[in-house]
């Protein structure tokens, strides 16, 4: 898994619009990677909404968000139309990223369904990670408060 002070893995993946969203587009602004297990799901919701209602705080700490999950672009779309969703949601269905950040969460609900671990990852101006959150429980949401902290919003 990557950590503190390590390079964050760069990307490519499709958004919930199945445009194309790169990392390191973002260099020179932080980032809140949000990775969350399935959409439609309880605590993924939560997870999704909580971040997207601290958005304008977020805007305003220069930080953006971008949500992955390994459901398709058609799911996430749905997901964040039905949740007023403001960030991208990216489609990691190929399983790369999740893997790349160490973060894969194997047998979820179906036995060999991998999904992405719950975990949030702030990635710096400078491409490395300065925040790290995850959980082997896909039940428990992220420590918002530290993360929010972290960010200064």
């Amino acid at each position: 898994m990557v950590d503190i002070g390590d390079k964050a893995p760069d990307f490519t993946l499709k958004d919930q619009d199945k445009n194309d969203t790169t990392l390191s587009s973002y260099k020179g602004r932080r980032v809140i990677l949000s990775f969350y297990p399935a959409a439609f799901t309880g605590v993924c919701t939560n997870q999704v909404c909580t971040v997207n209602d601290a958005m304008s705080s977020l805007s305003a700490s220069d930080c953006d968000v971008i949500g992955i999950s390994v459901d398709s672009p058609f799911s996430n779309k749905a997901f964040a139309d039905a949740n007023g969703i403001a960030y991208p949601l990216l489609s990691d269905v190929h399983r790369e990223v999740i893997t790349a950040y160490g973060v894969t969460f194997d047998d979820f609900v179906i036995k060999g369904y991998t999904v992405a671990q719950r975990s949030v990852f702030v990635v710096e101006q400078d491409g490395t990670i300065g925040y790290a959150w995850y959980s082997d429980n896909p039940g428990m949401e992220p420590d918002y408060e530290a993360l929010f902290a972290h960010i200064g919003a």
